[in-house]
């Protein structure tokens, strides 16, 4: 509603004040409310016009009709309102003008609206997480399923259930993490960071009764200074597969399978001889140098990451040992009536291979410019 100048009948301060602040803000709620050059014209006329204006009207109706005694302080109290009114009506013009700067601004640009908005971009696959998923792919497409276990595990999961004895090194405080304040319980109760993903084998068998192809992939943890070719913390990827009548032949011919997959048609396979606790017989598996070709050599200088022999190591595998049947036979795995297999692989390895990266701190120590080249 409009404001309209109210006639006085009390002049004592209390209510010239009332009446002053009825009237700034009455002209500020009018204020807000401009939206065109028009309005902002009309509302100052409103307020200063010389013949009709509110303050002219203001000074007629307050200030001459108030008796003697209360003329000063009606002249104080009009005096005031002018130069309030006045700074109102000078920061709306301000206020409104910054406004239509922008505007003009703004709309001077050409906006096709049928474009699509724009899009923060979400990054991509960290390369080890990356060649993590092209391995369990390939076993994927062979029918084998994905499982995980903690990486907190205890001695039972991580050592004695599969088969290592209780003086073997890698128990020892130099090649595992234990969990601080341990020793007050049993040994195979005791917890620490896993060694292997090979845990999650023995807890599958429990779970599932044969037969189980499962791949497992994950973080494990040694103590290991970092460097170059080392690190506390890296990836695994392990598969199990148990049935009956399950061979060595089984093995080679899956693993095979594999490595052209992952690696190309014309990469060949070699087993050599290894040891394993948990595997007997157990193996090593060797592929031609997918970066030399298997000869040694790149151009006229030697390949250095099979160091000239045209053959890498890939991963580590072997039959499961009947000993670790053992400690699930209630669940269907007499080691007399069923066998299978089992490998592994470091994944951080494979990712180093792959991109050629001399450095596998490059991988965990998250600069982007690095880490962009892999997007």
């Amino acid at each position: 509603m409009a404001y309209t100048v109210p006639k006085l009948t009390d002049y004592s301060a209390a209510a010239l004040e009332h009446a002053t602040g009825e009237c700034i803000r009455s002209g500020t709620a009018e204020a807000a409310s401009i939206q065109n050059e028009a309005e902002l014209k009309a509302f100052r006329d409103r307020w200063l016009a010389r013949k009709n204006g509110i303050l002219t009207q203001i000074n007629d109706s307050w200030l001459k009709g108030a008796p003697k005694e209360a003329k000063r302080e009606a002249g104080f109290r009009v005096n005031e309102l002018k130069v309030r009114i006045h700074e109102l009506i000078e920061s709306t013009e301000r206020d409104y003008r910054h406004r239509a700067q922008i505007y003009d601004r703004v709309s001077s640009v050409f906006v096709d609206i049928t474009l699509p908005g724009i899009r923060r971009p979400i990054g991509a696959e960290h390369p080890i997480i990356r060649t993590m998923n092209e391995i369990v792919s390939v076993f994927q497409k062979l029918g084998y399923s994905v499982a995980d276990g903690p990486v907190v595990e205890t001695d039972y999961y991580n050592f004695e259930a599969l088969n290592f004895p209780p003086n073997h090194p890698a128990r020892d405080t130099q090649d595992t993490l234990f969990i601080a304040n341990q020793q007050s319980k049993p040994q195979r109760e005791r917890l620490l960071l896993r060694t292997h993903t090979s845990p999650v084998q023995i807890r599958t068998m429990e779970k599932m009764r044969p037969p189980i192809r499962i791949v497992i992939p994950g973080q494990v943890h040694r103590n290991d200074p970092p460097d170059a070719s080392h690190s506390p913390m890296f990836h695994q990827i392990e598969g199990l597969a148990v049935d009956t009548n399950i061979t060595f032949g089984d093995l080679k011919g899956t693993l095979d399978h594999a490595m052209k997959a992952l690696f190309g048609s014309s990469v060949k396979t070699h087993f050599r001889p290894s040891f394993f606790p948990f595997t007997e017989p157990s193996a090593e598996l060797y592929v031609t140098c997918f970066i030399c070709g298997g000869s040694g050599k790149r151009g006229s200088d030697p390949c250095r990451p099979c160091k000239q022999t045209g053959w890498i190591e890939v991963l580590g595998c072997g039959m499961v040992d009947p000993n670790v049947f053992e400690f699930v036979k209630d669940n269907g795995y007499d080691p007399k009536k069923v066998s299978g297999f089992a490998f592994g692989m470091g994944v951080d390895r494979l990712a180093l291979l792959k991109y050629s990266v001399d450095d596998l701190q490059l991988f965990f120590q998250g600069d982007v410019r690095f880490l962009q080249q892999f997007a």
